[in-house]
């Protein structure tokens, strides 16, 4: 089978992904970051009176229109202690922000611009206009409005807006469903005593922190040991969590020791490929098991996370009806790179900004695909087209950002 590209080996497991329908009600609190099943409607009315917008005196406009007109005052209304009377001619209620405007009045003059006065009275020292400081009944949302529709990711202000409108609870999609298998009798879990031929098991927890990144709920199947009846009894663990997703780390090639691959076929895998065009990450495995997709990583901590953001990440976006991570973007070089082969490479770098606020990657010279600390310490991948010729300092490339939340700018994914 010969090496499959980036691109089409993308295109091919996007095309058999199909966006999850199970939906759920979640309260609130639990909501953050899912996306809305239903068109929301609002319960009640925004605000539900005339509400003051500042604190001043709540008064009628006729009664103001020039500076200097002096008023009695006849009471109070605060948030949510409403004044029960009527303003009148020549009369006036002190107001506080979000306070109910009493009813006769329509206006509200600032605090700084009243003089109070003896005997309960108070002068303007500006002309008032009506509706001057009030927010109208409904001017946020009225209720039966459609206020958030579905499809949309829930985050800080649409939860905002849900709670205003009197919704505890949210119906939602299902988050996508994740297994993640390590396998490979040289792994112990973090915090084991590995022995003289064995190592820490490290990309579960990569694997597992991008998968929850994207909205996905992870199930932890542990690490297996190379037998066929260790990887069996892990496969029947997803199929009975119902993951959509059973991520597989290492031994998804065709050494002898390799035995992933062969057993999720006689398991009943549908191999769809495997092999791709790109540095690090060759070895990379697609197929579904049933409705199970099936997503085989290299075992190497960099290829396997590599891996995880050029195609589980773009996968359960799809699966979670999210939009897509925006990682792709460009930047100029500061450090010569050779001429590249057929392979399209992922080149780890740290990301500055010159003196004209232009992104400037400079690439590690080491990039052994096992090595974890180079990568924790890249901000991007450059992406080298295969055949790519050299390029020198000061050109410009595409990068795959790795730290968004440190402040690089990005375009779209993928």
């Amino acid at each position: 089978m010969s090496l499959l590209p980036v691109e089409e080996a993308l295109e091919r497991l996007l095309a058999g992904a199909r966006p999850i329908t199970a939906t759920e009600t979640v309260l609130l609190h639990d909501a953050n970051g899912r996306v809305l099943a239903e068109d929301l409607t609002a319960k009640l009315t925004q605000p539900p009176f005339h509400a003051s917008a500042m604190d001043g005196y709540a008064l009628r406009a006729a009664d103001a229109s020039t500076p200097g007109a002096v008023l009695r005052v006849i009471g109070q209304s605060a948030a949510g202690h409403a004044f029960g009377g009527t303003v009148g001619a020549g009369e006036a209620v002190r107001i506080f922000t979000g306070a109910p405007v009493p009813e006769g009045a329509d206006s509200v003059v600032l605090q700084e611009d009243i003089s109070v006065l003896d005997e309960g009275q108070v002068r303007s020292a500006v002309a008032i206009s009506q509706g001057r400081h009030i927010r109208p009944r409904g001017q946020d949302f009225a209720e039966g409005d459609v206020a958030l529709t579905a499809g949309t990711r829930l985050d800080f202000r649409q939860l905002t807006l849900a709670a205003a409108m009197n919704h505890p609870s949210l119906p939602v999609y299902r988050r996508p469903r994740v297994a993640i298998l390590a396998t490979g009798d040289e792994l112990v879990a973090p915090g084991g005593h590995p022995a003289a031929s064995q190592i820490i098991g490290s990309n579960t927890f990569g694997i597992a922190a991008l998968a929850r990144d994207n909205g996905a709920e992870v199930i932890d199947l542990g690490i297996a040991g190379d037998t066929r009846e260790s990887i069996l009894a892990a496969v029947e663990r997803a199929r009975g969590s119902g993951a959509d997703v059973l991520v597989t780390l290492g031994g998804a090639s065709v050494g002898d020791h390799d035995l992933v691959q062969p057993t999720l076929v006689s398991a009943g895998m549908e191999l769809d490929f495997w092999r791709i065009a790109m540095r690090p990450g060759k070895p990379l495995m697609v197929g579904r098991l049933g409705e199970m997709h099936v997503l085989g990583l290299p075992g190497n901590p960099v290829s396997s996370l590599v891996c995880g953001l050029l195609f589980l990440e773009p996968l359960l976006c799809r699966l979670g009806r999210q939009s897509g991570s925006r990682r792709m973007t460009t930047a100029i070089l500061a450090n010569g790179m050779p001429a590249n082969d057929k392979r399209q490479d992922y080149v780890r770098a740290r990301l500055t900004r010159t003196e004209n606020a232009d992104l400037q990657a400079e690439s590690f010279g080491k990039q052994d695909s096992s090595m974890m600390r180079i990568f924790s310490q890249s901000d991007c991948l450059i992406v080298r087209p295969p055949n790519a010729p050299a390029a020198a300092p000061g050109e410009r490339v595409n990068i795959l950002l790795l730290a968004q939340a440190q402040g690089w700018s990005s375009t779209s994914w993928p």
